[in-house]
């Protein structure tokens, strides 16, 4: 029984980390298509409660499921940089 149970804890160790990084990605990008469209009070507000969301994630997740946060919301706020340029060189083309 005792392998048992340790292949669901790693199984579980895995499940979260994918959930994190998908948690990750889903509110980086929100917070890019919001921080994008608002004034900057809610600029604010935005840049403020993501950081905040990362220290709370620090303090009370596992350093796995933080990293994963952590990668994914990085990735993307990078594709959110990315398309910006590719409208960019659309808008040159035409």
């Amino acid at each position: 029984m005792g392998a048992f149970t340790e292949v669901l804890s790693v199984v579980g160790f895995v499940i979260r980390a994918l959930g994190f990084a998908v948690l990750g990605f889903a509110v980086g990008r929100f917070t890019m298509d919001a921080y994008k469209k608002a004034i900057w009070q809610l600029q604010a507000a935005l840049a403020v409660g993501f950081f905040g969301l990362l220290v709370g994630l620090t303090n009370y997740s596992s350093p796995a499921s933080m990293g994963m946060f952590a990668i994914a919301a990085g990735a993307a706020m990078l594709m959110s940089f990315m398309a910006k340029k590719e409208e960019n060189s659309e808008e040159a083309k035409k």
